[in-house]
């Protein structure tokens, strides 16, 4: 390893050279208290940035061995310290002048959830760094006293006032990883108690705009219903209250805007951890829970839709069930099989973005249209066995089909973004609008059984194909989304062989990346910043939408 005096001479033995002298730079320096590596140089200063990492030795950062001992805070401290590398490089990027992207200096931007990524880990020996300077030039001549300023006095401070402990806030840390703990001890009560969620009192769901997940200003609180109010004794935060969402079948009702949505939205992302201040750190849900939702169009591969269709009149064998163009409703019940796949335990849909068809049949539309001219058994009418013989429970919003009324466990009504319970009232008069009685064929656990097979090496290398994950509305990041990419490449190339299934390929990949990272995805060259971990589901949910296999 070289040492930092070694990197100045070298910069300054390259000034005004053409660009691509910046290559010889690569490599490992020592700065004293850290270690900084250029790991990948751009080709010009107009192409993508170049990747720098900074490691850090524990002893030196000086955190307490206690905020990293395990995975939860190793993630949540990594957010936070990368947050506040993001804080300190704002004051410096592009200060350094040049062509291009000369002078820039980024790393990832996190938002409301804590995701782990590779701009920032941590292990017991060291905290690594990973993120992108623009390396200056003027046209594409190097200026190499331009990028000395960046590695010898904007980068030290940002990295003194970022990676090491004194120079933080101690309360603000701490606090920080004190939620995390705190959150994470409501997961486990979920399961402990047989609930899908939580919603805390004086949780802030609404957001400040369609484009702004931050916390909208002057909204109304939440307050759970006295029926529904839970307490718990936190390790950290201490006595809290709120909403308990049981296991089994729960119903969201109430007029258009009351809050209904948004309501459904915060539980979504409930399957995150957020940040102090979002206004929805306690509103936690099953960390399997995944939102369906129709997708026209989308592919399907070999899915056991049958629970839900059968008896096609094209005599398609809905067991093993494939297509380029799926129509809204068999998408949405390959969806849901996918998701059990997956070992999903909760299923989250909005009738707003749901296929009708595959939802309900009305009485006057099963009286006209009989049961065996009708390929579709609707979601209605598996709903229940899916919770008492697979184990799944749904919640799901409604505005337009009293129908669910009738096989709801819990029925909440939104009323001005507060929820009230009603499910007393609403039994009631259930029995005045009673359900059409309907013969519907015996439940079976799906079992799809997708074998993934791929092109040979010569046609994959000349075809690109685009994976649509516009609908997978709990990927979050488009870091997670990159990952993905890293992922399927690096299945591609290795995993699909035509007998492995796809269950085994996403297990492997999730399990893999979970224990090791994603630096085995990388292969040869450094993983770089720009990678955040997807969940399990996630991964299911893109694999099942890659077409060539």
């Amino acid at each position: 390893m070289k040492n930092s005096e070694e990197l100045r001479r070298q910069l300054h033995s390259i000034d005004r050279r053409s660009y691509p002298a910046y290559k010889s730079l690569k490599g490992h320096y020592s700065f004293g208290s850290y270690t900084l590596s250029i790991d990948h140089v751009q080709g010009d200063p107009f192409a993508s940035p170049s990747h720098i990492s900074v490691r850090i030795p524990c002893k030196n950062a000086g955190f307490p061995a206690g905020y990293y001992d395990n995975r939860l805070k190793r993630i949540t401290l990594c957010d936070y310290l990368t947050r506040q590398f993001e804080k300190q490089i704002t004051h410096y990027s592009f200060r350094a002048k040049g062509s291009g992207k000369s002078g820039l200096i980024s790393i990832s931007h996190c938002g409301q959830e804590v995701l782990a990524r590779t701009a920032c880990e941590i292990n017991d020996q060291e905290i690594t760094a990973r993120f992108f300077i623009g390396f200056p030039a003027n046209g594409r001549t190097i200026n190499a006293s331009e990028l000395e300023k960046i590695l010898f006095d904007f980068l030290p401070v940002c990295i003194q006032k970022a990676f090491f402990y004194n120079s933080l806030n101690p309360q603000d840390l701490r606090n920080y990883i004190y939620l995390a703990l705190d959150q994470e001890y409501i997961r486990q009560e979920l399961k402990k108690r047989n609930l899908a969620a939580f919603v805390a009192d004086g949780s802030i769901l609404p957001r400040e705009s369609g484009i702004s997940s931050h916390p909208m200003r002057g909204s109304v609180p939440f307050v759970s219903p006295i029926s529904l109010k839970i307490s718990m004794e936190l390790p950290h935060k201490g006595h809290i209250t709120g909403m308990g969402i049981p296991q089994g079948i729960t119903l969201i009702v109430g007029g258009g805007y009351h809050g209904k949505s948004t309501l459904l939205n915060a539980l979504e992302l409930g399957v995150y951890n957020h940040i102090p201040g979002d206004g929805r750190e306690y509103v936690i849900t099953d960390d399997t829970a995944v939102k369906l939702r129709s997708e026209d169009g989308r592919f399907i591969k070999d899915v056991d839709i049958s629970m839900f269709i059968n008896d096609l009149p094209n005599g398609k064998d809905t067991h093993s069930f494939s297509t380029e163009d799926a129509s809204g409703s068999t998408s949405q019940a390959a969806g849901i099989i996918e998701s059990m796949e997956s070992n999903s335990h909760l299923l989250l849909l909005d009738e707003d973005t749901s296929a009708t068809n595959f939802m309900v049949r009305d009485s006057f539309m099963q009286t006209v249209i009989q049961r065996e001219k009708e390929p579709i058994t609707p979601f209605l009418e598996r709903a229940r066995d899916l919770y008492t013989k697979a184990g799944i429970s749904t919640i799901l919003v409604a505005g337009s089909s009293g129908a669910f009324f009738h096989i709801a466990d819990t029925i909440i009504q939104m009323d001005n973004y507060k929820p009230v319970d009603i499910a007393d009232y609403a039994r009631k008069l259930c029995s005045r609008f009673p359900l059409f009685s309907a013969k519907v064929p015996e439940f079976h656990m799906p079992d799809s059984h997708r074998i993934m097979t791929c092109s040979s090496h010569e046609s994959s290398a000349r075809k690109r194909q685009e994976v649509d994950l516009r609908y997978i509305e709990q990927l979050i990041d488009t870091e997670q989304t990159a990952a993905l990419y890293l992922m399927l490449k690096y299945a591609a190339e290795h995993l699909i062989d035509g007998k492995r299934t796809l269950s085994e390929i996403a297990e492997f990949l999730f399990e893999k990346t979970e224990k090791e990272g994603f630096g085995f995805l990388a292969q040869r060259s450094e993983i770089s910043c720009g990678f955040a971990y997807p969940r399990k589901q996630e991964i299911y949910a893109c694999f099942n939408r890659y077409r060539r296999p």
